[in-house]
């Protein structure tokens, strides 16, 4: 009898002691609440960051992070259809600013306070603040802010006799190029690198693809690019790739490939993002590449299409949103004001090569040491343009990218008109990308 009473009574303290630990795990108190932070792939800039920001939460809250997809629009089917399930696990997003509006428009961003709106636009810069605007409204908050230069060999522009401490014109480029038997190294690949192009080149003519950012209706979207303006950025693609300037395979030429083609000598101008510098830098000290060819390179403000009218730089860089379905909005709003804090868009941009949305970010003397164009970068961003703001971005850029490609098909007497009518047909859903 007493080893049975042992025996119950050691079955009866194991079930005591699990309940106790069932109990224990419902009631206990919880931890700080964990907020998502769903992040674009890079260096690792964003994970240091939320870790930063937990850190000095002091228990308010966890960032933890998830990694979206490599290229933008598969980041935004990921989460629009997340989102469009009412997923609440999303509480902040970096998001591509060409993309913005849709999510605003469709209800997925939750309302940026007007005191957190007056804070994030504070000392930002315009464009950066422009391309997280929606009808009229902040509804992301700028994070990092990119930018095109015109990148160039000193020595090949020396040769050319090019003033390159003046603003320079596409066709002053291409004379340039044709005379040294060297490229003008652009993005014309049927791809979105395509549409960053046409963009900046029609906005630095004084248009606009979309006229009427505020439209909701795609029916009464209201397109620029039947204007003359759109025509003169239409002959710019044209005669580049008719003065054989653009490389042998301009049409199929990406960021990384023009790059490529600037680092060997082939391409003596090329139009393309910061990364160039820092891409260079690690490649001295990875020795494949030499380290005169870096102290060849310079940068100059984006090419003028009209001489005299200063040009307009493509705008790229990342927004944070909150989810419209997020249990914690009001600390998802504090921690992005911690990740956009001068002090991290200083780290992010030295450490990551992503330039800051705050302009006093670019007198930092670390970022200077870092990037010696700087103060280029930042006078780009204050001209720069957003590509077309309408929350059907995507199908926008689908259309520009079937009829400006490949570039050396475009015609500018009809290029525009072509694109107007793809893109009003396929919003009106009668024709197929």
């Amino acid at each position: 009898m007493s080893q049975h009473r042992r025996r119950r009574g050691a079955v009866v303290a194991a079930v005591v002691a699990l309940l106790a630990t069932l109990v224990g795990c419902g009631g206990a108190e919880p931890g700080p609440p964990v907020l998502t932070w769903y992040i674009n792939p890079d260096d690792g800039g964003q994970a240091e960051i939320a870790k930063r920001c937990t850190e000095a939460a002091a228990g308010q809250y966890r960032i933890a992070v998830s990694q979206l997809p490599r290229e933008a629009s598969d980041q935004r089917q990921q989460l629009i259809r997340r989102l469009a399930a009412n997923d609440s696990s999303i509480d902040i997003m970096s998001l591509d600013p060409p993309y913005v509006p849709e999510f605003a428009q469709a209800g997925f961003l939750a309302p940026v306070p007007q005191d957190v709106a007056a804070r994030a636009s504070e000392g930002v810069i315009r464009s950066a603040v422009e391309g997280a605007t929606w009808q009229g409204r902040l509804v992301a908050v700028p994070f990092w802010a990119n930018t095109q230069l015109l990148w160039y060999r000193k020595s090949v522009a020396a040769a050319a006799g090019l003033d390159m401490n003046r603003p320079v014109t596409w066709e002053q480029l291409i004379q340039a190029a044709r005379s040294q038997n060297s490229q003008v190294a652009v993005q014309g690949r049927r791809a979105e690198s395509l549409t960053v192009w046409i963009n900046a080149l029609i906005e630095s003519a004084g248009g606009s693809i979309v006229t009427d950012p505020s439209v909701g209706n795609p029916e009464a979207i209201k397109l620029g690019l039947t204007e003359e303006q759109a025509t003169r950025a239409a002959e710019v693609i044209r005669n580049l790739a008719a003065a054989n300037v653009g490389g042998p395979a301009l049409s199929t030429a990406g960021e990384d490939e023009n790059v490529a083609a600037f680092e060997d000598g082939a391409a003596g101008f090329m139009v393309n993002w910061p990364f160039v510098w820092t891409r260079a830098k690690s490649g001295v000290e990875d020795r494949t590449l030499d380290q005169s060819v870096p102290q060849d390179y310079g940068a100059a403000l984006y090419p003028e299409v009209v001489a005299g009218t200063p040009s307009a730089p493509p705008l790229g860089g990342i927004d944070l949103g909150v989810g419209a379905f997020s249990r914690n909005p009001a600390l998802s709003y504090q921690a992005i004001e911690c990740i956009t804090s001068a002090e991290n868009e200083a780290y992010y941009f030295v450490e990551n090569g992503n330039p800051a949305a705050r302009s006093a970010v670019f007198d930092d003397p670390r970022v200077i040491e870092a990037f010696p164009m700087a103060a280029t970068i930042r006078d780009s961003l204050e001209q720069a343009a957003p590509r077309p703001q309408t929350a059907y971005y995507s199908e926008v850029s689908a259309s520009l990218q079937r009829i400006y490609h490949p570039p050396g098909a475009v015609d500018p007497a009809t290029a525009g008109q072509r694109a107007a009518e793809l893109i009003r047909a396929v919003l009106a859903k009668k024709e197929l990308l």
